[in-house]
């Protein structure tokens, strides 16, 4: 199964559970989960298992199976259906890794026309959903506002992933490249992009992001890159070049290791 039809099916598959229900935000004094209570609440969206809201302290999600018998009720909550839909969450979850597993290539090959130093034993993703960039100067990073602080990019890798709140193979990914900036935080910064409003994005509680998020909603680095599928990521090198580019789900710590060994300055 090629990468762009592995994004498809898993986007059908995978993400209708996720599907949110539209709602006026609500706002409460206080809010109980289990033994946490958040005070300030403002739920912004719901889904048949989860609500998503602010709170005092930032950005929040809860189950609805977690709140009191009156919420629940409140939230239309129905324990039937809302084991079902996990189960189908986890049966998704556990399809899309198998699939993703099974398109991995198990050797590396060499692309005609790139640099002889990023040929070799690179790993290449077996397809990518947009232009080639790979050995070739980085095209200009354009930000139309940052959700968080800008990063600090100056002498250190940088991993661009192009992605959306609604796009369950991206949401998939966000746990990964947590780990990759934690891991490589001295060496590396992970910067999203979405062509969604700031609104959108914050509404985005679960899963939660640990690296830099900005905003393009005029899809320039998008259009410049002719992205058509995504999660689709680029890993920069310090003087520029890129190393890497596909999808972030056929990278791994070993495989973002070995670029970093090989192109620091």
């Amino acid at each position: 199964m090629s990468v762009l039809r592995l994004s498809a099916w898993i986007c059908a598959t995978l993400f209708l559970p996720f599907t949110f229900t539209a709602r006026a935000d609500e706002s409460f004094a206080t809010l109980k989960v289990k033994d946490d209570v958040y005070t300030n609440v403002t739920v912004t969206s719901s889904s048949a298992t989860d609500i998503y809201f602010t709170h005092s302290r930032g950005l929040a999600s809860a189950k609805l199976k977690d709140l009191a018998p009156e919420l629940q009720k409140h939230f239309h909550y129905n324990a039937s259906k809302g084991a079902d839909v996990e189960a189908a969450q986890r049966e998704a979850t556990t399809n899309y890794r198998i699939a993703l597993a099974q398109a991995k290539p198990t050797t590396v090959r060499h692309v005609e026309g790139q640099d002889d130093k990023s040929a070799g034993e690179d790993f290449v993703a077996p397809r990518i959903s947009a232009r080639s960039v790979r050995g070739q100067p980085v095209p200009t990073v354009e930000i139309e506002k940052w959700i968080t602080d800008a990063p600090q990019t100056q002498g250190k890798f940088v991993l661009v992933d192009f992605w959306a709140t609604w796009c369950g193979p991206c949401r998939q990914s966000i746990p990964e490249l947590n780990a990759f900036a934690k891991k490589f935080s001295d060496r590396l910064v992970v910067i999203g992009i979405s062509d969604e409003p700031e609104a959108a994005i914050r509404k985005m509680s679960n899963p939660h992001i640990d690296y830099a998020i900005a905003s393009d909603t005029q899809q320039r680095m998008h259009r410049n890159l002719q992205i058509t599928g995504i999660p689709h990521c680029i890993l920069v090198d310090p003087s520029g070049i890129v190393r890497y580019e596909g999808h972030p789900g056929y990278l791994d710590a070993d495989k973002l290791q070995h670029f970093l060994d090989k192109y620091s300055k």
